[in-house]
């Protein structure tokens, strides 16, 4: 394990747009809360400057988390994925490591996976049955592994082009999971007790979130209190929460609500275990008090709603 002694560390969050990212507060505050002097900045990256940027890093450097769209475009860099990272094709998190003979690894990790199953764990949804998620993109196939450690029977994925969401459907088989793709508006087969969006904070801009949420099937889940879990959270609310919101006040006046910012605060400790341990797995020193000092810098209470 890594500490103070070892000196400063330097990491970023890469991707585009970055300007929003709460990805600096939360790891300033965790290296805080573990007195490592540790920096973590932020940086405008697109797939085409992603190699040059992580190839010119400086031997102080320890890490980099990253966002879209460059969670698919990393694979290459790297030596080692963990398995949520090989399963989903997408890292959001580069440790950098040393070989045997003391050169430069990379080693890459999907935080995402385990990031969404304790965020929803402690909003006090520890398992699911029926899911749907709208989106096919990398964090969708994040969503669907976190659906199967859920314990979730069917996965019903909407996209606006089913085609191009295939791959879902053989990551479903991987984990022992049937995944059903459609289109945005077609109802799922069976009423889910959770929905994850993966959609951008903006895409209700071409009608998406109101073709999504105006579904019967969903309308009512929605107004029965079901969990959204919508991994946007800037701007806040998105579109499709304010449509989700506006279907559950429907019924008993209640829109069961997620932000992904409960999402990025639990995926971000595990990042903060990789950079300090090299190892998601191994739990951080106080890591209760961290976690809790990550919550109250973005405005979050345990459940991961806002304080």
């Amino acid at each position: 394990m890594l500490t103070a002694s070892d000196g400063r560390r330097e990491l970023a969050v890469l991707g585009s747009p970055i300007a929003h990212s709460k990805s600096p507060v939360l790891h300033a505050t965790a290296y805080e809360a573990l007195g490592l002097p540790w920096s973590y900045d932020r940086a405008e990256v697109v797939p085409d400057t992603l190699r040059d940027y992580v190839e010119s890093r400086p031997a102080d450097w320890r890490g980099l988390s990253l966002t879209m769209p460059l969670k698919q475009s990393v694979l290459p860099l790297v030596a080692s994925l963990d398995e949520s990272a090989r399963l989903t094709g997408a890292a959001n998190t580069i440790l950098f490591d040393t070989d045997a003979g003391g050169g430069r690894l990379l080693r890459g990790f999907n935080t995402d996976v385990p990031g969404i199953v304790r965020a929803l764990a402690a909003a006090g949804t520890p398992s699911a049955r029926q899911v749907l998620v709208w989106g096919g993109g990398a964090t969708a196939a994040s969503a669907v592994m976190a659906a199967a450690e859920l314990g979730a029977e069917q996965i019903t994925v909407q996209v606006r082009t089913p085609s191009r969401a295939q791959s879902l459907i053989e990551l479903g088989r991987s984990v022992g999971l049937r995944v059903q793709i459609t289109r945005f508006g077609e109802g799922p087969a069976t009423r889910p007790d959770l929905v994850i969006s993966t959609l951008p904070g903006s895409a209700g801009s071409d009608g998406a979130a109101g073709s999504v949420v105006r579904g019967e099937e969903v309308a009512r889940a929605a107004a029965d209190g079901v969990l959204l879990l919508d991994v946007a959270y800037d701007p806040w609310p998105t579109d499709i929460v304010k449509a989700w919101s506006l279907s559950g006040k429907a019924g008993n006046g209640h829109a069961n609500v997620l932000s992904g910012l409960a999402m990025l605060v639990h995926q971000a400790l595990l990042q903060v275990r990789i950079f300090v341990t090299g190892d998601p797995e191994i739990p951080l020193p106080r890591e209760a008090s961290v976690l809790a000092a990550m919550l109250t810098a973005v405005g979050l209470d345990a459940s991961g709603r806002p304080l």
